[in-house]
């Protein structure tokens, strides 16, 4: 099916962190297929490289700090209120302790609470804000993991841990809301480029492609593609999984 033949015309889609990359492409892809989509994102000056390009009555921006209960709470009632109850969450929002990260004796506790926070616990608050509508309605969550809960990269000890929370967390969610219509899954992926890859330095790059076997960087248009593909109808008798977007890095 092409992405001209909308397959969410009628659809409300909220998205966390989707200013630029993975995020940011994700928007766009439900966009262009038609999609009412809120988007929320700290950093607001990265919204302007899309916003021109689609209707205001399709898109609301929100900027604000996802780690913050209460403001995602505000997401979710204006994004409601704008576009009517939540069909599909993308829960894309995390990251890790990047300049701060470190090899897990020399870590430290406050970044591992960040990066929790960051990764898992938005994602359980921004679910438990949209599954009351959805267990009445139905409806899609796609979560964000990482392969590097299941490669186990050295140095993320606390991004492993919040990537792999999440998958448990996918899992028993969508035990839950398998009865009502509503599937839950996760996307996981590896090199992608954004701009935390931009800040790695060539060897690193060289490393990384290879050791992945498809030999390069996917770009985040790959992802948003699989993300929209289990927020899709084609995707209704898939949940509970973790599909792995990494050219074949970690193989389950």
């Amino acid at each position: 099916m092409s992405e001209s033949q909308g397959r969410f015309i009628g659809k409300t889609i909220a998205i966390t962190g989707a200013a630029h990359g993975i995020g940011a492409a994700t928007a766009r892809r439900f966009l262009t297929e038609g999609g009412r989509v809120a988007v929320i994102d700290r950093e607001g000056d990265g919204f302007e490289e899309y916003r021109s390009a689609f209707p205001a009555d399709r898109l609301m921006v929100v900027v604000g700090d996802c780690t913050d209960a209460s403001v995602l709470a505000d997401f979710h009632d204006r994004a409601v209120a704008a576009f009517g109850p939540v069909d599909i969450l993308f829960n894309n929002v995390g990251q890790s302790g990047r300049e701060r990260a470190a090899h897990f004796h020399e870590s430290e506790e406050e970044v591992w609470r960040f990066v929790l926070e960051v990764s898992l616990l938005t994602t359980m608050r921004l679910s438990r804000l949209v599954v009351p509508a959805m267990r009445e309605r139905g409806g899609r969550i796609v979560n964000m993991s990482s392969d590097a809960a299941f490669v186990g990269d050295a140095g993320l000890t606390d991004y492993a841990a919040a990537k792999m929370g999440i998958v448990g967390f996918t899992r028993s969610l969508a035990r839950e809301l398998a009865p009502f219509g509503v599937t839950v899954n996760t996307v996981a992926p590896g090199a992608i480029r954004t701009r935390a890859h931009d800040r790695l330095t060539p060897t690193v790059i060289k490393t990384i492609k290879a050791t992945t076997p498809a030999g390069y960087i996917a770009e985040p248009e790959d992802v948003a593609g699989c993300v929209a593909f289990l927020a899709s109808q084609e995707a209704r008798y898939v949940t509970g999984q973790t599909l792995l977007i990494d050219g074949g890095r970690w193989m389950i």
